[in-house]
């Protein structure tokens, strides 16, 4: 009795199952498809690709600690081969992230001029202290937020006027739109079926692509040849292999990439079906998961 005890034990560690009716998992690992998927085995999978994508919620602490540990295990699989991409600092900050990772740039100096999310501290703060001790490079993606702005409220071509030097945060002009990628679509259908059709909604949408194209853009520009590049970014950017994806394939369509989405449902034994396919990997947490803000 004893033996079969020990083998269902090791059995539900292989598979990924929970053990017990009473066990409390902070999360669970899932493929598109739906099958339980050990930590080792994705980070196996993420590890041969060229370009990952890992999809969070911005609140959410438990994806911000796999995150780490995910940074963390490919920088030692890849032997230091790594580069950790970042939609929370823009363009123009650069520089300071560069001082920052390489040690010439202070806590204080670098949180008073980079400006970081508010909760940089207990969520990205982490990731760059650890570039700083192991000597990686991390490259801010996004596109600066006053020029999405600028197209929320006026369109694309309001940008046409920028300085050359301020053009270089962006990704080249002039940008073209895809209104049919799904994820754009998704964005219509939130303002009202269809209001895709109304010069408001299309802004939106344009600065939505702005970002996503910005951060392809960058991306690529940031891999050297044989590194992976790890990029962290909502969820919503990247789900469906859309939004940022799209823009990466047309740049550079040989690259290996691998997607991870985080979702929240109220249990955890199986995925969702509205949850599946959603990436190649889906990092399943609790609804009532406590949240950083």
């Amino acid at each position: 009795m004893k033996r079969n005890s020990l083998l269902l034990v090791l059995l539900g560690l292989l598979v990924g199952l929970p053990l017990r009716a009473d066990d409390k998992p902070a999360y669970r690992l899932f493929t598109a498809t739906g099958k339980a998927a050990p930590y080792d085995r994705m980070l196996r999978e993420l590890a041969a690709a060229d370009v990952v994508f890992f999809g969070e919620q911005h609140n959410d602490p438990l994806a911000h600690w796999l995150e780490l540990q995910v940074t963390k295990d490919l920088l030692r699989l890849r032997q230091g081969q790594v580069v950790l991409g970042l939609e929370m600092f823009e363009r123009d900050v650069q520089p300071l992230v560069d001082q920052y990772t390489t040690g010439e740039l202070s806590d204080q100096a670098f949180e008073e001029q980079s400006r970081p999310w508010p909760n940089y501290g207990t969520d990205y703060k982490p990731l760059l202290q650890l570039a700083r001790q192991q000597k990686f490079r991390v490259v801010g993606t996004n596109v600066p937020r006053r020029y999405a702005s600028q197209v929320a409220k006026g369109s694309l071509t309001s940008l046409n006027d920028l300085p050359a030097d301020e053009k270089v945060w962006l990704a080249p002009l002039p940008l073209a739109v895809d209104y049919n990628l799904p994820g754009y679509k998704n964005m219509a259908k939130m303002f009202g079926g269809d209001a895709a059709h109304a010069a408001g909604v299309q802004n939106i949408i344009q600065a939505q692509a702005l970002k996503d194209a910005t951060m392809a853009y960058f991306l690529n520009q940031a891999r050297p040849e044989g590194h992976l590049l790890l990029h962290l970014n909502g969820a919503y950017h990247s789900d469906n292999h859309d939004g940022i994806l799209a823009y990466l394939r047309q740049q550079n369509p040989r690259l290996k990439v691998l997607t991870i989405s985080t979702v929240s449902q109220e249990q955890l034994g199986k995925l969702d079906p509205e949850n599946a396919q959603k990436a190649d990997f889906v990092l399943v947490v609790p609804t009532d998961m406590i949240k950083t803000y």
